[in-house]
């Protein structure tokens, strides 16, 4: 596929009579993703204020960040790089829970600066986390470990939050959508684009930062209210579980099935994933008498 792209695509030919690729792929790479990531957040964002913060935070949870970030070190840096970079990512997901919940906890006490400081205190709970588990060794069956300990945790942390629906929709005018889409490509971008040089272990734990999810927080706290915001966040965890499936198939199937049918592969899980967690809570939903 890259192939056809260089030869399709690009034909810049430098003095020497040598086609001049590399520049021009990263360049365009760095746009389909800026654009990509754009397509991700603004769709959460609407979803969000058409439907439910609650289904945007179930959403969030599901792997759109995390698949935009493995798909793209698969592209530029190889298959054998993404599926290592995936048993990292599942590992810096409890960095991902502690920054949600430092994000809530901050904005739920603080009544000024509160964007900012629930941002600062979030981004250093992050960091502390995934330097900490640098310094640990995983593979496959180590790394779920953790998810699978922190998910019903979190769960139980968030479990008093409100679910708060959004009442009075902002209008999306142009200015509102160029806004959101700079911020959801740009944290986006920034966060990819560094895999090449860190290597596979940091690029793994950095692709657990919460690519989609942080500028959906910024943009619904900008535009609503932090109690839209946590309801976001509360429900972030039901859908994390389907990020272990996903990035265990990643590990698995990118090495042997590359990285297009392996990612079409790891989202045939998460599709599974979402049609039992549907009837799972449905069952529970009748089995529960409602006050």
């Amino acid at each position: 596929m890259q192939a056809i792209y260089k030869s399709c695509c690009f034909k810049k030919i430098n003095k020497l009579g040598v086609p001049k690729y590399d520049m021009v792929i990263f360049n365009d790479i760095f746009f389909i993703k800026f654009f990509i990531s754009i397509a991700f957040v603004l769709a959460l964002s609407i979803l969000s204020e058409r439907l439910s913060p609650k289904l945007a935070g179930f959403l969030s949870g599901l792997p759109t960040g995390t698949a935009l970030t493995l798909f793209f070190f698969g592209l530029e840096n190889g298959t054998e790089f993404a599926s290592q970079s995936a048993i990292f990512n599942l590992a810096g997901m409890i960095a991902m829970q502690a920054f949600l919940y430092a994000y809530y906890r901050t904005s739920d006490k603080l009544r000024k600066n509160v964007i900012l400081w629930s941002s600062i205190f979030a981004l250093i709970s992050y960091a502390i986390i995934i330097y900490l588990l640098k310094f640990i060794k995983f593979n496959e069956f180590s790394a779920i470990i953790i998810p699978a300990l922190t998910i019903p945790l979190f769960i139980y942390l968030f479990r008093k939050i409100p679910d708060t629906k959004i009442k009075k929709r902002v209008n999306l005018t142009y200015n509102v959508l160029i806004f959101r889409a700079l911020i959801a490509g740009l944290i986006i971008t920034a966060v990819t684009s560094v895999a090449g040089i860190v290597g596979p272990q940091w690029a793994g734990l950095l692709s657990a930062f919460p690519t989609t999810l942080f500028p959906l927080i910024l943009i619904m706290h900008l535009t609503y209210d932090k109690k839209h915001v946590h309801t976001v966040i509360k429900n972030v965890p039901y859908g994390q579980l389907s990020l272990v499936f996903y990035t265990l198939s990643v590990f698995y199937f990118y090495p042997r099935a590359g990285i297009y049918w392996g990612t079409l592969i790891s989202y045939a899980f998460v599709g599974v994933y979402i049609i039992i967690f549907y009837f799972a809570r449905r069952a529970y939903r009748f089995a529960t008498p409602q006050h």
